[in-house]
């Protein structure tokens, strides 16, 4: 490109050059022969006032007194009636330019001759002016060629590599911009779509990495129930192990589609009214073989039978995420306690561990951010879910932690009034 832009630049410039310079060179050969033949008559007029002159004053004419009056190379003829002819100078051979006769008040006549070869050299003179100044352009325009060359070719050599980058899976922007609006609007798309390949990429490794971490704790839970019933002979065991199972299996499949759903958007839920209760009972019956592995128990309490609006499988999920960061980092009996504020349904997850360290604060929502060895995604996970159906999770206390997800609530027409009672379930 570089070439090409040289090479037409360059192009142009010598039609320009010679489109004009020829007719320049006409112009001043012509204008150089026309002033030439003014100055040999001017010179044979002034000579033949001097020649009048002197005849009026009766004074002596020679060629020795007039010889002072001719310049250069110059030849000039006196003619004086009843007198010789008088030669001034030399003759010149070859080519002349040869003034119009130049007549006095006494008859005299005056010619004066100039060799053609002076004008050729003022000619020569001005081809080299000329020569000099076309020589002069071609070195700028190229010198400006090679500039502009490098301020256009430069821009699309930057814009080849940046989106050689964004295809080799690079794609931060540069917002890199040349001065040229084309040039310009490109770049702006290229760093446009840098920027949707970047949120596409993010997106995708946090649903790697948000699947990796919630399917982990269903699938920990079914190969626990498995166990169960490679290890028993009893039939009805079998079977009621069999049957979670295959509960499990469908809070499974629930975790991929909400996982799915969320990675297109975040904001998109599928609110019900469901019962709290259910929700919680199969979380605990879920949990329960895993604290009595580590010998802890897990329990629930409060408020029951309070129904909630959200999404059954993504309140399961958030409650699993709680049980597991308490069954992991926590200590002790582990709580689950429903309790009603306003027109919110709350659970309420706390453990007797040493709680959250002071120092991350409600930064414990952050990914990567853990106060332990682990990936710092379950708690951003489960606010991200609360937060897709209207709910919200909150830290309420952070030693001993007490975590609360508050759920929108539809109260329950019973037939007679009274308060619900609380409960305790192990």
């Amino acid at each position: 490109m570089r070439r090409r832009l040289i090479q037409s630049t360059l192009a142009v410039v010598l039609v320009v050059i010679a489109v004009f310079g020829v007719s320049l060179v006409i112009v001043e050969t012509r204008t150089i022969g026309a002033s030439a033949q003014e100055r040999v008559d001017l010179e044979a007029l002034r000579l033949a006032s001097i020649v009048d002159s002197r005849i009026l004053g009766d004074e002596q004419i020679s060629a020795e007194i007039l010889e002072d009056q001719v310049a250069g190379e110059r030849y000039a003829l006196v003619e004086i009636p009843g007198r010789d002819p008088i030669e001034i100078g030399t003759k010149p051979s070859g080519e002349v330019i040869q003034s119009k006769e130049a007549r006095g008040e006494e008859g005299e006549t005056v010619t004066v001759e100039e060799p053609r070869s002076s004008v050729t050299r003022e000619v020569g003179r001005t081809f080299l002016i000329i020569g000099a100044v076309a020589l002069l352009a071609v070195i700028a325009a190229v010198l400006l060629a090679v500039r502009q060359a490098n301020r256009l070719a430069s821009p699309l050599t930057d814009l080849a590599e940046t989106a050689e980058r964004l295809g080799s899976g690079d794609p931060r922007p540069r917002h890199k911009r040349y001065g040229v609006p084309e040039l310009d609007r490109v770049a702006d798309v290229l760093d446009s779509s840098a920027e949707r390949i970047a949120r596409m990429l993010t997106a995708e490794r946090r649903l790697a990495a948000d699947a990796s971490h919630q399917l982990r704790t269903p699938l920990t839970a079914l190969s626990m129930r498995l166990e169960e019933i490679t290890l028993t002979d009893d039939l009805d065991t079998v079977k009621e192990e069999a049957t979670i199972a295959l509960g499990q299996v469908e809070r499974l499949t629930d975790v991929v589609q909400r996982l799915l759903t969320n990675s297109r958007d975040p904001r998109t839920g599928s609110a019900v009214t469901f019962d709290l209760d259910e929700v919680i009972n199969q979380q605990l019956a879920e949990w329960r073989p895993a604290y009595r592995s580590a010998g802890r128990a897990i329990v629930s309490s409060g408020k029951r039978h309070l129904q909630a609006v959200g999404t059954p499988g993504a309140v399961a999920q958030v409650l699993a995420a709680l049980i597991e960061n308490s069954l992991m980092h926590g200590g002790g009996t582990v709580a689950l306690r429903t309790r009603v504020t306003g027109n919110q349904a709350v659970v309420e997850v706390t453990d007797e561990g040493e709680g959250v360290p002071a120092e991350l604060g409600a930064r414990i929502f952050e990914r990567a951010i853990s106060g332990q060895n682990s990936t710092g995604i379950g708690l951003a996970v489960a606010r991200d879910l609360a937060e897709a159906d209207g709910g919200r999770l909150e830290m309420l206390q952070a030693q001993p932690p007490v975590f609360g997800l508050f759920l929108s609530r539809t109260p329950k027409k019973r037939a007679s009034a009274g308060q619900e009672p609380e409960q305790t379930v192990r």
